[in-house]
């Protein structure tokens, strides 16, 4: 499907776009370190969503926020004069949760690894609550009726 491509295509220009101008940096002292993470566009290409995550603390996250806030327009601008598209899409930046959910999966799973360890532990000195080997086999002598 040709809309789904340039869809990607035209999200992939809006990511490279504000990752330069960003990088360059902004006039606004509150703007952390960003990486845009993912953009997304939708079918008619009027509505951008920016995911971007921020190096730092809660406070530099809430900054961060407000000066992208603030910036939306000239980011906007700065878009239209790069992307040759009819219309330029409007910009809405969301934070993204992503390392927030990988280190609620790393607790996870260092928690899951030190229940292992723990079982692991109570079955190395544990012992069989009846025979070692229930079974019958055929060479034992069987008692005759």
């Amino acid at each position: 499907m040709a809309g789904f491509e340039r869809q990607a295509r035209v999200a992939d220009r809006i990511r490279v776009v504000l990752s330069e101008r960003l990088q360059k940096g902004l006039r606004d002292p509150r703007l952390g370190f960003v990486t845009i993470t993912d953009v997304r566009v939708t079918g008619d290409l009027q509505n951008a969503s920016v995911f971007y995550t921020v190096y730092g603390t809660d406070e530099e996250r809430e900054g961060t926020a407000a000066a992208l806030k603030a910036a939306t327009g000239m980011l906007r601008s700065e878009v239209g004069r790069k992307l040759n598209t009819r219309l330029t899409p409007t910009l809405e930046f969301i934070p993204d949760a992503l390392p927030e959910e990988a280190s609620h999966l790393t607790e996870l799973l260092r928690e899951a690894r030190e229940r292992d360890e723990a079982v692991h532990g109570l079955a190395a000195g544990a012992t069989y609550a009846g025979d070692a080997d229930p079974y019958k086999h055929d060479d034992e002598d069987e008692p005759r009726g």
